[in-house]
């Protein structure tokens, strides 16, 4: 089973649904029965079209390596089996125990990668990384690395503002807008958020950006009542927001997580409060969700297997 079922309340309602982590929470998840698999599939991504998946605006150097310095220090501490990092003055050394990768850096210094270090520690991790310019109005979105997005692909949106971000997701503004900008103006370093988004999905894969669509949009047809919950998959996606003292970058993660829904709602409870949700996302959403076609076989199996 996925680690979140996001399903908090018995009807859908556009909200933020944002906490602290809470203790034993890690920034980075590591999902080890598919870490090297991702990893993987991140490689081949970035060597097939690098600049679709890598992207970074001129001045970005310093935010991201303070977000590069940050995630190896809190991987290493908050994941010792996994990874370390020892620290000899400028000279760093962060081993990958699932991979075997050892790499040495200094921090700040281009030279000593042979990658820009947002694009480096993203090829640690199965999360992708955004990174947002907290100093600057409306947040702009000012580098990333993003091999697994929903729908959506950075040229699209770099160095555009976070609302600008969102343009795209009906209502998204008016309803929670204002409070996305409050939380982040509020975010303080080293007290990062959580939150988890969902979606209903027909393919496996996790790398869906919309020139692919084609390949994969044939898998709508045919849903029945008797295979929905097979058919249709639970796309998870596990976030977090974190700001960081030095340059105001704040950073936002994703980690997306995907399994059919039969696996999902192993009790009626389950089964009945995703009916309830599904049932109750307003049409505009459904379009932008593309629930369209498998929303009525799936209610069908929800409710009978309930």
């Amino acid at each position: 089973m996925l680690p979140y079922f996001p399903f908090e309340q018995d009807s859908y309602a556009m909200a933020l649904g944002v906490r602290a982590l809470r203790p034993g929470e890690t920034l980075i998840e590591v999902d080890v029965p598919h870490y090297l698999d991702e990893l993987a599939q991140k490689d081949a991504l970035l060597r097939e079209d690098p600049r679709a998946r890598f992207q970074a605006l001129p001045g970005s150097e310093p935010l991201q390596w303070e977000v590069a310095r940050a995630l190896l220090r809190r991987m290493a501490a908050e994941s010792p089996a996994h990874f370390s990092l020892e620290e000899d003055g400028a000279r760093w050394c962060f081993g990958n125990r699932l991979t075997g990768v050892r790499g040495v850096l200094t921090p700040g210094d281009a030279d000593s990668l042979p990658l820009a270090p947002l694009d480096w520690v993203g090829r640690q991790v199965q999360e992708d990384l955004l990174v947002l310019d907290g100093t600057r109005e409306g947040f702009p979105l000012v580098a990333g690395q993003l091999c697994f997005p929903s729908g959506w692909c950075l040229d699209d949106k770099m160095g555009r503002p976070l609302l600008a971000v969102h343009a795209p997701v009906p209502r998204f503004a008016e309803q929670v807008g204002a409070s996305t900008l409050k939380l982040l103006d509020g975010l303080k370093p080293g007290r990062p958020v959580t939150r988890c988004n969902w979606a209903i999905t027909v393919t496996p894969r996790l790398c869906m950006e919309p020139r692919y669509r084609a390949e994969w949009r044939h898998l709508f047809e045919g849903i029945t009542p008797d295979d929905a919950g097979a058919r249709c998959l639970l796309r998870l996606e596990r976030q977090t927001l974190s700001r960081f003292p030095e340059t105001g970058a704040v950073l936002f993660t994703i980690h997306t997580y995907v399994a059919p829904v039969a696996g999902e709602v192993p009790t009626p409870g389950h089964r009945q409060r995703l009916a309830r949700v599904l049932r109750t996302v307003p049409e505009d959403m459904s379009d932008y969700k593309r629930l369209g076609p498998l929303r009525e076989p799936l209610l069908a199996w929800l409710e009978r297997e309930g």
